[in-house]
């Protein structure tokens, strides 16, 4: 890996294919964070495992017969402690439900190498940062799973400037690149930090730091001016939240 961390992972591998579970267990073993406590072949026994063995990581199959990752996942949850989870799945349709339910990382199959290890150093350092997050709201999304290219990338909440509606999709607005998501855009509002980020028209969301000023065009219509210089109308069901920004 290309950091040093004495900190090891006791890990449970779950998938319902044994060439896969043995592929996986080749890659764990040259990983010294990792150490590998068990191995499950479909959900319900993964859950059992979890429960007994207390796992720190699930990498976790997607599509199982029976109880699939997603149900494993969701189940964990309720579970003192909670083990992180790091979905590998040959289907990459499914990152949505992943970010919901605050995967570390989704690896598509078949799996390099260099990517697991990627997804362990997410993991080693979200659990660095489980002391902080304990004393924050965490309430809110932090973090959008979006696909790009044959992988999906991690973008975190504070870095997205800008989001739009595209009917049953958002585009993210992130420095010079874009990138869409399967979501809502009324699903996500309900999802973001309301001080942090603010609906500004029924097809738009603005990071609120990135809102410089707001200009009256007359006849009742307001825009509002961003930090690059450009101007978003401001819908009328919207206008008085946003004009609060300015104690108006």
């Amino acid at each position: 890996m290309t950091q040093a961390n004495t900190e090891t992972l006791r890990t449970l591998i779950v998938d319902d294919e044994p060439l896969a579970i043995e592929r996986m267990q080749v890659l764990c073993a040259e990983i010294p964070q990792l150490t590998v406590i068990g191995t499950a072949s479909d959900g319900e026994a993964a859950l059992r495992l979890t429960e007994k063995l207390g796992p720190d990581l699930l990498l976790l199959d997607m599509t199982m017969p029976g109880m699939d990752g997603l149900a494993v996942a969701r189940a964990a949850r309720e579970q003192s402690p909670k083990p992180a989870v790091i979905f590998v799945t040959a289907h990459e349709n499914f990152a949505v439900e992943a970010f919901d339910l605050e995967a570390i990382d989704y690896v598509l199959k078949p799996v390099a190498s260099d990517r697991l290890e990627r997804a362990i150093e997410r993991a080693l350092a979200r659990r660095g940062e489980a002391s902080v997050s304990a004393a924050t709201d965490d309430r809110w999304l932090n973090e959008f799973w979006v696909p790009h290219r044959s992988e999906l990338l991690r973008i975190e909440a504070a870095q997205v400037f800008r989001i739009d509606a595209e009917r049953d999709y958002v585009r993210l607005y992130v420095g010079d690149t874009s990138y869409l998501l399967l979501q809502t855009i009324a699903g996500l509002e309900e999802k973001l930090d309301p001080e942090r980020f603010i609906r500004i028209h029924r097809s738009a969301i603005l990071r609120r730091d990135t809102i410089r000023g707001l200009k009256h065009e007359g006849l009742g219509v307001w825009c509002a001016e961003l930090d690059d210089g450009e101007a978003l109308r401001i819908g009328r069901t919207y206008l008085k939240r946003v004009k609060a920004m300015a104690g108006r």
